[in-house]
């Protein structure tokens, strides 16, 4: 062996005894996968990730903020002021020709706290209170409403997703049978027992198919796109999806009662309601608008410009008791009650408008799962009648009893019928989950 060989064989093992003594550090690591998602994983993931939701949020705070706001009317107002005033000429007088007196000095000062407090408003405060406790309610109401509908998104992206990426298999079972198809019509061809436009016919069936992989595909990286996106996935992680076609459909006698618990349940319903009665609440607040206010202050501070010493700083407390009555708005308080009994009015139709949608909702919804669960049934005999017609036509084609066209449309029907089947099962799993929101559960 040569000296330069031995070098190099001795660089080698140095390399290998470094990288086993020093192993690579955590970022030259191999990037961990993403686990599995499911359905419930996949939701949380947009719900944690997605900004409405994170307004929202904010929404309730902001709510929350103005309750505080309200019950500030139980509270004294207190403030505290200094001042200064130069007054020239003050007035001033002399008796029996002596010296002028001043009843006020040039200078003034004074420093004062006071307290002011709303006593008597017959109810306006608590009015206001409850107005800001359902504004509240509402928020919280807005904050469950665009939990669901994210929800109900995100479910129809994951198995949209599923169903993509299930429909592509199927055509590309459908290219591995025409492939296979094209061989033996090659053959055949070069036998002298099949036509140029039987080899012609099977290669169009094929590109026909690819271009509609091409279009599933496409559709499919739409779809993974937005996930990635909702759920703060990165797109470097594949994204492994868990999840199946298997649907159970609803039984007619749990059914019957599914509009009662809608109407208990959806947040629409007691979105509407919560508009009624900050409504009333409103129209309540304007009805109280003519009444009488009594308020009451208190000031405690320092001054000067009291005899006989009007520069000596004195300290001085001062009430007030107010009561204001208003006599004349100039219309403005009678349009406030009529504009809050209009909406008092409007709050209660839209009610009734929700609760009929509410229930049409749920009637769909029924009936478009029972109709998907029948197609279910009805598929899967179409799929195993193709399924023998196509087995059936392979077998006599390669045996020269069945013409190309024969093959080419029986390997067409089955592909049909396994993707009628398979949108049978997704729009089952779909009207399964859209009965869900309907009925507030989702």
């Amino acid at each position: 062996m040569s000296k330069k060989s031995r070098k190099t064989r001795t660089a080698g093992k140095v390399a290998v005894a470094l990288i086993l003594a020093f192993p690579l550090p955590s970022g030259a690591t191999e990037p961990t996968t993403v686990p599995p998602l499911t359905l419930e994983k996949t939701i949380k993931l947009v719900q944690g990730h997605h900004p409405s939701l994170k307004a929202a949020i904010e929404d309730i705070s902001a709510a929350d903020a103005r309750v505080t706001q309200s019950k500030s009317g139980y509270y004294p107002q207190i403030s505290a002021a200094a001042g200064y005033t130069a007054i020239t000429p003050v007035s001033e007088m002399s008796f029996g020709g002596g010296a002028p007196v001043k009843f006020m000095p040039n200078d003034n000062y004074e420093v004062k706290v006071t307290a002011k407090m709303n006593l008597l408003d017959f109810g306006r405060r608590d009015g206001n209170v409850d107005l800001a406790l359902s504004g509240k309610k509402m928020a919280e109401q807005s904050l469950d409403l665009s939990r669901r509908e994210l929800s109900w998104q995100t479910v129809q992206l994951f198995y949209g997703t599923l169903f993509l990426r299930e429909s592509i298999k199927v055509e590309e079972t459908q290219i591995t049978a025409l492939n296979k198809a094209l061989d033996y019509a090659k053959k055949r061809y070069q036998a002298g027992t099949a036509t140029p436009f039987d080899v012609f016919s099977t290669e169009v069936r094929i590109a026909a198919a690819r271009n509609r992989t091409l279009d599933l595909e496409h559709e499919l990286r739409s779809s993974e796109l937005t996930l990635y996106r909702l759920t703060g996935i990165e797109e470097t992680h594949p994204l492994r999806l868990e999840g199946s076609f298997a649907a159970t459909t609803t039984p007619d006698h749990v059914t019957t009662g599914l509009v009662a618990q809608a109407l208990a349940q959806r947040v629409e319903a007691k979105l509407t309601e919560e508009q009624e009665k900050m409504a009333q609440q409103r129209h309540s607040l304007a009805m109280k608008e003519s009444l009488p206010v009594v308020t009451g202050a208190l000031s405690v501070g320092f001054n000067n410009g009291y005899q006989p010493d009007i520069y000596q700083i004195r300290n001085n407390v001062a009430g007030n008791l107010r009561v204001e009555v208003p006599l004349f708005t100039g219309y403005h308080t009678s349009a406030k009650e009529q504009e809050s009994a209009a909406m008092v009015r409007a709050a209660a139709q839209r009610k009734v408008d929700t609760r009929q949608q509410i229930q049409n909702d749920v009637e769909e919804s029924v009936h478009a799962l029972q109709t998907s669960s029948e197609k279910i049934v009805t598929t899967e005999a179409q799929v195993k009648q193709a399924e023998l017609a196509a087995q059936h036509a392979r077998i006599r084609y390669e045996n020269g009893m069945a013409t190309t066209l024969d093959l080419l449309d029986t390997e067409a029907s089955l592909a049909q019928a396994e993707l009628a089947r398979l949108q049978a099962a997704y729009a089952c799993i779909l009207n399964n989950y859209k009965l869900k929101r309907a009925t507030g559960k989702l």
